[in-house]
């Protein structure tokens, strides 16, 4: 049997990868704020996010299923080190508890990434400040997240430097 979907390209392949890094940080906010758990939360981003229809003629990318999964299990098994990296990262009167959620879940979402080696470090600060401007587009909080997120990368994979 032969496949009649077309091959993805590799400029596809990132655009799914962005958005799969962008629902990852959308559902770990969910999951902090619902008690929801990551099997709950990952079907539904599968069922209602990647490439749902949001308005009429505008849809949402398809996201990289594995690489979303990927992360969201990561991130959930390791957020007591994830946090604990983050924490070191950020000044000492500002612990993780104390930022806002969107950041506390972009920060485990990207932590997940850099606790692995599918992806270089520098990729995935770049990615995760994309995502950050996303969030707050006038804000200071990308410049901010990039400064936290190059702290933890040195930290956990300091060859890639």
């Amino acid at each position: 049997m032969t496949s009649t979907a077309a091959p993805i390209s590799g400029n596809q392949r990132r655009k799914m990868r962005s958005a799969s890094r962008l629902y990852a940080v959308q559902a770990l906010f969910q999951m902090e704020h619902s008690d929801q758990s990551v099997n709950a939360v990952y079907l539904e981003f599968l069922d209602h996010r990647f490439g749902a229809e949001v308005d009429e003629g505008t849809d949402m990318i398809e996201g990289d299923e594995d690489l979303f999964r990927m992360v969201l299990d990561r991130a959930v098994d390791q957020q007591r080190p994830i946090d604990q990296m983050t924490d070191r990262a950020l000044v000492a009167k500002w612990p993780i508890a104390r930022i806002d959620p969107t950041l506390r879940a972009l920060f485990r979402a990207a932590g997940a990434e850099l606790m692995g080696e599918e992806t270089p470090p520098r990729v995935v600060i770049t990615e995760y400040v994309d995502v950050a401007s996303s969030f707050f587009p006038d804000g200071k909080e990308p410049k901010f997240v990039n400064a936290v997120l190059d702290h933890m990368a040195r930290e956990v994979r300091p060859e890639a430097f």
